[in-house]
């Protein structure tokens, strides 16, 4: 052959070549977030620097499933990489962490937490179409108005403190004290609960708002007033530390009034207020992480058995484990075309079982899950359902 010849078929090989792993390159990096062998999740949540118990433990749930799905392979041989950052439960840091994490090129956002950081990162997806999964916070705008880009995992707080009312009235519970945040999301939480006050026959006698420097006097006058109006029922929506308070100060009257509260709270809650907290009854919505009666439990158990021997099991950490796995289950759904388009035509045509728990979506609801299960904080400091 032609020196010449040889010489421009080696120089259009080596071109192919390179024109082919420039194409194939082009449709690993096609989509934010998806190359050839990860996928990358952006996750802002409330940790606090630490100090915030229930989102440390829940990010380590998380981790301890994407740790496993990783170990196993990942999703359609691609690894689920995870970057976390701190919105120190600061709505506005939540929004800044949420436009960095996109800019930084994660696919979806993940997994934040608390409602007003949960809102302020939903609200950076629907303004730049990106979809949010998995926001661990009961707040009703994460569900109405309808919003394309978020799915909760979680039921809400109105499932929650829905519960809560039904238990009351079977044993013979009527009237009812409400101690929430004086913000929209909190206006919108007491909304909810007056309706299903009324569709329950029973009725709100107190209302307890709160702002976020709300002071030792302002909380004594507020336990003054459960003290005087004796309401069958008093539970909250957020700040567990504020709220320990306040039930603290009113236990000093003896009042036989039924403290209670939703999931967020109840492991911060059982140990600051210790004693105090024998008898209250707490919405939750996940199973007990100690007992074995959902398959979801059973394998959070076994999962930290054999990945964080002896690290305490907690709602929050199985919360954060469910969470997890909803993702894969999703990503999974979605195929090896990983984009963000089929993400979304895939979660809204799908119900998964976490076990023992079913989570629904379609393109008019994304409620997620409606679990709700009840315990109660035993006098042998145990959560018992």
């Amino acid at each position: 052959m032609p020196l010449s010849l040889a010489l421009r078929l080696r120089r259009r090989t080596l071109l192919c070549t390179i024109a082919g792993s420039v194409c194939a390159s082009m449709v690993h990096s096609a989509e934010h977030g998806v190359s050839a062998g990860e996928i990358l999740i952006g996750q802002n949540i409330t940790l606090q620097g630490g100090k915030n118990r229930y989102g440390v433990s829940a990010l380590d749930g998380i981790k301890l499933y994407l740790e496993a799905i990783n170990a196993a392979g990942g999703v359609h041989g691609r690894k689920v990489v995870l970057r976390t950052l701190d919105d120190d439960s600061k709505a506005s840091t939540a929004e800044a962490n949420a436009r960095k994490l996109l800019a930084d090129g994660a696919f979806v956002l993940f997994a934040s937490q608390e409602g007003g950081p949960s809102t302020a990162v939903a609200t950076v997806a629907e303004e730049l179409r990106v979809p949010f999964f998995g926001p661990m916070a009961g707040s009703p705008n994460l569900r109405r108005p309808h919003s394309p880009m978020v799915f909760p995992v979680r039921a809400e707080h109105r499932d929650e403190f829905r519960a809560l009312m039904e238990w009351g009235k079977r044993t013979g519970l009527k009237t009812v004290a409400f101690f929430h945040a004086d913000s929209d999301v909190g206006r919108a939480h007491l909304e909810n609960v007056k309706l299903a006050a009324a569709e329950l026959g029973m009725n709100v006698t107190l209302v307890l708002p709160f702002k976020g420097d709300v002071s030792d006097p302002q909380l004594d006058e507020m336990a003054r007033q459960i003290t005087e109006t004796q309401p069958d029922m008093v539970f909250n929506h957020g700040s567990p530390g504020l709220y320990g308070k306040l039930i603290a100060k009113a236990r000093k009257t003896r009042l036989k009034t039924t403290f209670m509260a939703v999931n967020s709270g109840s492991t911060q809650l059982a140990a600051d207020l210790g004693p105090l907290a024998h008898g209250m009854v707490f919405a939750q919505v996940v199973p007990s992480p100690w007992e074995r009666k959902h398959a979801v439990a059973r394998e959070f158990q076994e999962a930290m058995a054999k990945s964080r021997p002896g690290v305490a099991l907690s709602y929050a950490g199985l919360e954060g484990y469910l969470t997890a796995k909803a993702l894969v289950l999703a990503l999974q759904a979605t195929g090896k075309d990983l984009t963000r388009a089929n993400f979304v035509t895939a979660l809204e045509r799908s119900n998964f079982d976490l076990g023992g728990m079913t989570v629904r979506y379609s393109a008019k609801s994304h409620h997620g899950s409606r679990f709700v299960d009840l315990s109660m904080f035993s006098r042998d400091d145990r959560f018992i359902h």
